[in-house]
């Protein structure tokens, strides 16, 4: 399920003119992002949340504190490994509703959905 909100998540990105620069990327042991992607001249970490349906809440409730923590964490990973480029970031949920074979799924591009956490400081 995951892997096909992925796709569907790509797709719906590069439709609104983001270039994908990479899928489920790891950075260090625990860490990873979903998407990673430039819409313009801002990096975007996208997290991508798939569920069948929605009778227990929508998608993006599943982006706890704890989530959000490790994507900030993940970021600031990627940032360094890529050499502390000055570039403007931000963090993306895409919530993706439906299931393989079934009708078009629903798709939430929520852009900027969450802040960096105060913790980190941008790299410079």
């Amino acid at each position: 399920t995951g892997e096909w909100g992925e796709e569907r998540a790509e797709r719906l990105l590069k439709r609104k003119g983001c270039r994908i620069l990479g899928r489920r990327v790891r950075v260090g042991a625990r860490d990873e992002i979903d998407l990673v992607a430039r819409d313009g001249e801002v990096l975007v970490f996208v997290e991508v949340k798939t569920r069948g349906h929605e009778e227990f809440g929508r998608p993006f409730a599943a982006v706890d504190r704890r989530k959000r923590h490790a994507l900030c964490r993940a970021a600031m990973r990627y940032l360094k490994q890529a050499g502390n480029p000055r570039v403007n970031f931000r963090f993306d949920v895409v919530e993706v509703v439906g299931a393989e074979g079934g009708d078009a799924p629903v798709m939430r591009h929520l852009e900027n959905a969450f802040s960096l956490e105060k913790r980190y400081s941008r790299p410079r």
